[in-house]
């Protein structure tokens, strides 16, 4: 496969699998709704909308949504033109795969603050969305809610009494709500992590080979051997 094609096949995999499900929960399940996968206690699918950043982290109310929501699409254009680069410079599959994931995530997001709260009315506790509203949506451009779903109690208890200041205290792991956007992003970001050192090495590699200076033919040893 090609790896423009690979690149564009990946991004929109992403892509749909995130919008699909986003838009399921939204137009099925109230606000605050949740249900175990297979019957995993530790595997839920936990409707919440976050105003925010990732994994459900807020920021900065609505002017803090705004900026966040302009500054996403800056970096999404950034990291795209990065992406059309190294696709043009035939970049390795593992790089190709890490910056796409960011960047499938990243439109995954930025696709629910710019037109979910025009398309959907509001969700809450007791209703549920719908889709394309007489009365329009429930906010404006760029103000939109981003869905999350994925939720994974791993440990769902609670400190023993003796632990010194947390003692009594409830002990959640993991805690975080996220979606598939987020996981690309955390997926691709972890990619460049764990292969960074591969990365520079080969990058160095070919710097060195490019740079490297040529050995002068020996005339002596040629003119010897002809001989």
């Amino acid at each position: 496969m090609k790896k423009s094609h690979y690149t564009i096949t990946l991004a929109l995999l992403i892509l749909i699998l995130d919008q699909v499900l986003k838009i399921w929960v939204k137009l099925n399940m109230p606000l605050g709704d949740y249900f175990e996968v297979l019957g995993l206690n530790w595997f839920h699918i936990h409707f919440i909308e976050n105003p925010g950043m990732a994994f459900g982290i807020e920021w900065g109310g609505e002017y803090g949504k705004l900026a966040l929501s302009l500054f996403r699409i800056v970096a999404i254009s950034f990291i795209g033109y990065m992406l059309y680069k190294l696709v043009k410079q035939k970049a390795s599959f593992i790089v190709l795969t890490s910056i796409t994931l960011i960047f499938a995530g990243a439109v995954g997001n930025i696709l629910d603050s710019v037109f979910y709260g025009l398309v959907f009315s509001e969700s809450t506790a007791i209703q549920v969305a719908t889709f394309m509203p007489t009365e329009g949506g429930y906010t404006g451009f760029l103000h939109g809610k981003v869905v999350d779903m994925f939720y994974f109690p791993l440990i769902d208890s609670q400190f023993p009494e003796w632990v010194p200041i947390w003692g009594g205290e409830p002990l959640q792991f993991f805690e975080f709500i996220f979606n598939v956007a987020d996981a690309s992003v955390f997926v691709g970001t972890a990619i460049i992590f764990v292969f960074y050192k591969h990365f520079f090495n080969k990058e160095e590699e070919e710097n060195n080979t490019i740079n490297s200076p040529v050995e002068p033919i020996n005339e002596e040893k040629l003119s010897v051997g002809d001989s």
